[in-house]
């Protein structure tokens, strides 16, 4: 493209013809290095544009580009340049990255190899199984450790593939099944989320005030048709358990699904399983905002449309009539006294105990404190949580065995079932927990991976896939 149009150049060359009568070409044309190449239709220079082009954006984005930029071409003509690119040379890897990434999410994976020292992918293989890598692994000799996720499979096949490489369990992994125990743990002990009920609160409500919500106290046996149901399941679950049934036997006698049955197997109670508060109801959108509500009506704003404006303001999405409703009992004339907040869910009593202090705001921190003096087992759980963070951040992996026995002194069996999975790949987890390596890099290829597949709408072929991780900037 010379000044914004698109130039054809005219080029005559030489044709050289061979003397000798036994040669299959009797004629040669020359070539002028850099600009010209055999059977060509478009000049070097333009043709590594299109290429840049087409691994940047694909078939149908880069052809809309190149009619700009280049020349008019079409989308299979692209993707044709990208399939007809060599792969590049593996080389030797010192430190491998290995991950898998979904084709078709929950039904075909492939696996993505990650040189972590220079950060660029070096193959990409057909699936995640052990036997898959173990021929990799020998194809390619060199490699020294191994950094990988908790899956059984990239374990199996570093160890037989590369029997001398260390191989090195992701710390991410391992906090993200920290978390998960101090999830379960946090909702085996929900009860104590919610602060005791005020004894005088009954004596000292004026006569004609509005009574408030009714909940399920903490302890009360839920009769929902979900906690029957839930119950029901459990004993079917571990009946065939107790019988010497594996997962997939139970699946098959059940018709559930393996990770309901995983999770009904994990669980050390059918109280575990029942993790909300008991009302058998979802909170309302106006839940929240209440106390603003009851604060701004005490201070003498009886206006419904413009407290339903404020709180939109502040990230109510429900609509005005529930706000006016809510109100139209204030309207009696009967003293308005705050409502009690609501005991946090699970879920985020969790993350406070996951959190670095220094990083939570003094609300959240007073209304943690206050859980942990209700419960003994929730002190000792955020106590071992600060351990494993503080030894994770160090990289003083030494310092394992010692935590995984102050877990097991506690009455924690969330906790015991993490140990007993780290126990399980110990020395992966401790090289983990020591050295700096980790699979970052690896992870932001995967992301990168879900890019590409979407740029492609799923339709591309798994070798134009492959072409595109592997060769892209």
């Amino acid at each position: 493209m010379v000044g914004g149009r698109e130039t054809v150049i005219h080029l005559r060359v030489r044709r050289l013809f061979c003397g000798n009568e036994h040669c299959a070409r009797a004629t040669f044309v020359e070539q002028v290095a850099g600009l010209t190449i055999r059977h060509g239709r478009r000049s070097v220079g333009l043709g590594r544009m299109l290429e840049r082009i087409a691994l940047a954006l694909g078939g149908r984005a880069g052809a809309r580009l190149t009619s700009h930029v280049a020349v008019d071409v079409s989308r299979m003509t692209l993707l044709r340049l990208v399939r007809a690119l060599p792969d590049p040379p593996a080389g030797v890897v010192r430190v491998l990255g290995v991950d898998d990434f979904a084709l078709r999410r929950g039904h075909v994976y492939g696996t993505v190899l990650v040189d972590i020292e220079s950060g660029r992918p070096v193959d990409v293989l057909d699936d995640r199984t052990a036997g898959t890598l173990t021929t990799w692994l020998r194809e390619h000799p060199g490699v020294e450790i191994v950094c990988r996720d908790r899956a059984g499979a990239y374990a199996e096949g570093a160890r037989l593939g590369a029997p001398q490489a260390l191989q090195v369990a992701d710390r991410w992994h391992v906090w993200n099944n920290l978390a998960t125990a101090v999830e379960r743990t946090v909702a085996r002990h929900r009860a104590c989320l919610r602060p005791p009920e005020d004894a005088t609160s009954a004596i000292d409500a004026p006569t004609g005030a509005p009574p408030p919500a009714s909940t399920t106290a903490p302890g009360v046996m839920r009769t929902d048709r979900i906690a029957v149901r839930t119950r029901e399941r459990y004993a079917a679950v571990h009946r065939l358990r107790g019988k010497g049934l594996g997962v997939r036997a139970i699946v098959a006698e059940l018709g559930l699904a393996k990770g309901t049955v995983r999770r009904f197997v994990r669980a050390s109670g059918v109280d575990e399983l029942l993790t909300n508060d008991g009302t058998g109801r979802r909170p309302s959108l106006l839940e929240e905002f209440k106390p603003y509500l009851h604060r701004r009506w005490t201070a003498g704003c009886t206006n419904a449309t413009l407290l339903f404006e404020e709180i939109k303001a502040r990230g109510y999405r429900g609509r005005y009539q529930i706000v006016r409703d809510y109100l139209r009992p204030f309207r009696t004339g009967a003293p308005v006294h705050e409502p009690t907040p609501p005991a946090p869910k699970v879920r985020r009593v969790a993350s406070w105990i996951m959190s670095n202090p220094r990083n939570m705001t003094n609300d959240d921190q007073r209304r943690l404190d206050e859980i942990l003096t209700r419960s003994p087992e929730l002190i000792a759980l955020a106590g071992h949580v600060r351990s494993f963070a503080t030894m994770m951040c160090d990289l003083r992996g030494e310092r394992l065995e010692e935590w995984t026995a102050a877990v097991e002194n506690d009455d924690l069996p969330a906790l015991h079932s993490f140990v007993t999975g780290l126990r399980r790949d110990q020395d992966a987890v401790t090289a983990g927990l020591t050295l700096p390596w980790n699979s970052g890099r690896v992870e932001g290829h995967v992301n990168r991976i879900k890019m590409i597949k979407r740029q492609m709408y799923g339709r591309a072929n798994p070798d134009l896939l492959r072409k595109r991780i592997l060769l892209a900037d």
